[in-house]
């Protein structure tokens, strides 16, 4: 990493000479969170702004290419009353309403500061579980080119039976990394990133981060999400005319089998990334993925490369490394609708594809969805449906260090691989009121007996139970059912705070047993960050 550093300030000091001098122009490199929430809120002006700027699939987005005049807090802002006149009234009322809790505004800079509490109480099967988290975020931007963010979040929880047996089984609290216990049953658990991000031109763009990045237009991804815990990256992006180009190194963690004391180091693996994204008209886009996953055994210097289609290069140096290609696509519809899918490949024997055998090597996913904004005209009413399938054994390889995941979790679909999910989801926001909706259903086959049927992507496939007859449900086939709703009044759009209460059902069946959870919270939160807790 400190080598990418070095080079993302020789990036800054070689480019700012050509800084521009256009102050009313509006800050290039800043960056919305990656956030449902705003994803669904502002859906409406990030796809259907009648231009090619906005590469909808390539997240976090550039807040100038959503509005050219509007920045970060003017957006969300906006975003959730608009044409509201706030009124200045005294310090805690901005405080807790408008403003962030620290603010320095300057047309050549800005700063913020905020306090972000998660403070949550609910009740499950007589048994109290409450959330206790403290966050702190400092943003802010230099001149028109630079801007940068930091957070961190110190937490301990009693989570629901079925959280708390994920982090009892896997270390790590969904998307947060690794747990300690805390008193009787609880856990303890911090969580940290940031990133800096720096345009030079309209041309291109650096960034480097601890954080997350999303590829897709889903509320999941098949390619790559914003699942697992932060890791850091360096990604340039290149934007000519309507093509938009990204090339992303990271660094991952991989500790199976590994204990955990105060003496050994986490095991490293690194991920190369690319991405070319097509805005081909202002309705239709399309997008090609790729990814190298390899051990660490020294730098590979071929990787280096920014250009796309690295497989013949890995084939040329005799590489053991593993890759995983992919497409995605959107059309929008009327106005008011998307239509987009994404298709997987981690490994395919062409022969056997469609021989209808089920040959274990055919690691392939996909997703087909729709989302709509404004639904039958009635405005801040907006749904989405989303179907994703992943045979089994894909994103797994011969050597956990290769295998598509970080921090025990996938960096693709909470369910790994061997899954069927159908989802929808219901929102409305009504002035300082979002009410929200989700109903999901998946079928996926559990290992069984010490065998492996694919849906852990962690196991060597070389363990595989079968060759043939491999099919999505292979193993113990498990249904999963989970329904949320939650309600919430708004106080501050800047950082998200609201009060929140909500409720949840989880029944997860197969033929050997039944498990039935249910359980609600009521809360003072605050963040755009995306924790997903419905698998």
């Amino acid at each position: 990493m400190r080598k990418i550093f070095t080079l993302f300030s020789l990036s800054f000091f070689m480019f700012n000479a050509a800084k521009a001098q256009d102050t009313t122009r509006n800050n290039k490199a800043e960056l919305l969170p990656i956030s449902n929430e705003i994803n669904t809120k502002a859906g409406k002006r990030i796809y259907f702004n009648g231009t090619k700027k906005v590469h909808t699939s390539m997240l976090p987005y550039f807040v100038g290419d959503i509005s050219d005049s509007l920045s970060k807090d003017s957006l969300l802002v906006g975003m959730r009353y608009p044409g509201q006149d706030w009124q200045s009234k005294n310090w805690v009322y901005r405080k807790v309403f408008k403003e962030h809790l620290v603010e320095v505004n300057d047309k050549d800079y800005n700063f913020y500061l905020d306090f972000l509490p998660d403070l949550q109480i609910g009740r499950q099967s007589g048994r109290t579980i409450w959330l206790n988290t403290r966050g702190v975020e400092i943003g802010g931007r230099i001149g028109k080119q630079f801007s940068f963010t930091s957070h961190f979040y110190e937490n301990q929880a009693h989570l629901p039976d079925y959280l708390s047996a994920f982090v009892r089984q896997n270390r790590v609290v969904p998307g947060q990394g690794y747990a300690k216990t805390y008193g009787n049953g609880g856990f303890d658990f911090a969580y940290s990133g940031g990133s800096l991000s720096y345009t030079p031109s309209k041309y291109v763009n650096f960034q480097l981060g601890y954080d997350k990045n999303f590829i897709g237009d889903g509320y999941r991804s098949l390619l790559l999400s914003d699942n697992t815990f932060n890791y850091p990256f360096f990604k340039v992006t290149a934007t000519l005319g309507s093509v938009r180009y990204m090339a992303m190194w990271a660094q991952f963690i991989d500790f199976q089998d590994t204990p955990f004391d105060d003496e050994t180091p986490y095991p490293k693996k690194y991920g190369l990334f690319h991405y070319l994204s097509w805005n081909a008209t202002k309705r239709l886009s399309v997008g090609l993925f790729e990814n190298i996953m390899w051990r660490p055994r020294g730098f590979e210097f071929s990787y280096v490369n920014p250009i796309m289609f690295m497989r013949p290069t890995e084939f040329a140096n005799g590489s053991p490394d593993k890759a995983l290609i992919g497409f995605n696509a959107s059309y929008k519809i009327a106005d008011r609708y998307v239509v987009y899918g994404q298709l997987m490949i981690n490994e395919f024997t062409f022969k056997e594809v469609f021989s209808g055998k089920g040959y274990w090597a055919n690691k392939q996913g996909g997703q087909l969805g729709v989302k709509g904004f404004d639904i039958f005209k009635v405005n801040g009413l907006n749904a989405q449906l989303e179907m994703n399938r992943v045979r089994p054994y894909s994103y797994s390889a011969s050597d956990h260090f290769k295998n598509y995941g970080h921090y025990g979790q996938s960096l693709a679909h909470p369910l790994g691989a061997n899954f069927k999910e159908y989802l929808g989801i219901v929102s409305y926001s009504y002035k300082r009121f979002d009410l929200r909706f989700q109903l999901s259903h998946a079928t996926y086959g559990l290992d069984i007996n010490g065998l492996n049927y694919g849906k852990d992507i962690y196991k060597n496939y070389t363990t595989r139970i079968d060759d043939y007859g491999v099919y999505i449900g292979h193993g113990l086939k498990t249904n999963l059912l989970y329904a949320d709703a939650n309600l919430a009044y708004i106080l501050n759009p800047k950082n998200n705070l609201r009060i929140e209460v909500g409720c949840t059902m989880r029944n997860e069946s197969n033929s050997q047993w039944t498990d039935k959870q249910r359980f609600f919270n009521i809360g003072l939160r605050s963040s755009f960050r995306n924790l997903y807790k419905d698998f």
